[in-house]
């Protein structure tokens, strides 16, 4: 770089003049301004531009889901060694645990993900991206995870009833009233409703059934595992994804490989809306004599259609 010299215009003797105070000042802004575009010109310059570092934009901060993360050791603790198992799903086994969390011991329900290297670890990504962001009183509220080295797990608060289908189903248990049957669809369309209108973005849970609503202790319903769960963005109305849920609670939009929209749940809450009503699955599959599976199985909306239209859903509706 040429290093530029303010030249010396005025003998020392000389007396201060107005001349010679604006020649200086000029030649001194000169000099700035060449040395100013000179750095400029050497910044950009694609020879010697990467010997000036460039500062990098600082990096996004990671979302805060306000969920605790806990060792696989703490919560082979809690479970008794995973021994306490309070049942089985598609993606892994439930046990039963104790935590101690803010000084207080909580009885926690602690989902342990299987075959994480195929579809757990998408379930489990999706899980804790979905619900760690939501709370709603009919969700159940996930408390934390897990995840270190191949372990993958969940832990949820404690739904002491268990679900929604053994509630209605088992033979062996008297049924729920009426209105208690009531109060558990309007708690389950509670929570999809926070789902479809209130998240941002907005949330399809896509495998509404249920055996995916459980009870607490006050036998409050709650919408539970949002491992198959869709992401809906605001400038969107419907999405395009690989059929995901339960034949039987499908909507005809899955079965023809078009976009869906939040209706997917409404479909498969009908459906669920009328086993709780009727206290019947949404098939029921008739057996012979020697106790296997044969003769014509029961469709439950094919048979309210018909005991609609033979005036009999008074009679039918489980009292």
């Amino acid at each position: 770089m040429t290093l530029i010299k303010v030249p010396q215009i005025l003998q020392e003797d000389q007396d201060d003049s107005p001349s010679r105070v604006v020649l200086i000042v000029s030649a001194s802004t000169c000099s700035m301004l060449a040395l100013m575009f000179a750095t400029i010109a050497i910044y950009y310059h694609p020879t010697f531009g990467y010997l000036i570092k460039k500062e990098t934009p600082p990096k996004p901060k990671p979302v805060d889901i306000n969920l605790k993360a806990f060792s696989f050791q703490e919560l082979r603790d809690a479970t008794n060694g995973f021994r306490n198992e309070l049942g089985r799903g598609g993606f892994g086994t439930v046990y039963f645990g104790v935590l101690v969390l803010e000084g207080e011991q909580v009885e926690v329900a602690v989902k342990k993900l299987e075959n994480v290297e195929e579809k757990g670890e998408k379930e489990f990504v999706n899980e804790v991206q979905v619900i760690g962001t939501t709370h709603h009183k009919n969700l159940v509220r996930l408390l934390g995870f897990c995840n270190e080295q191949n372990h993958r797990l969940l832990v949820y608060e404690m739904m002491r009833n268990g679900t929604l289908s053994s509630f209605i189903f088992e033979e062996d248990k008297d049924k729920p009233s009426w209105e208690h049957r009531v109060k558990i669809v309007v708690e389950i369309a509670r929570g999809l409703m926070y789902l479809h209108e209130e998240c941002d973005p907005q949330i399809i849970h896509c495998d509404i059934k249920p055996q995916n609503v459980l009870l607490d202790s006050n036998y409050i319903a709650k919408i539970a595992d949002f491992g198959m769960a869709k992401l809906l963005m605001k400038d969107r109305s419907r999405t395009s994804t690989n059929v995901r849920g339960t034949m039987g609670y499908l909507a005809p939009e899955w079965l023809k490989n078009a976009p869906i929209t939040a209706k997917v749940d409404i479909y498969s809450f009908g459906v669920m809306l009328l086993e709780i009503l009727f206290c019947r699955k949404h098939i029921e599959l008739h057996q012979i004599e020697d106790g296997t599976e044969g003769g014509d199985d029961m469709i439950l909306i094919d048979g309210v259609l018909y005991w609609a239209k033979e005036g009999k859903l008074r009679d039918i509706v489980s009292h």
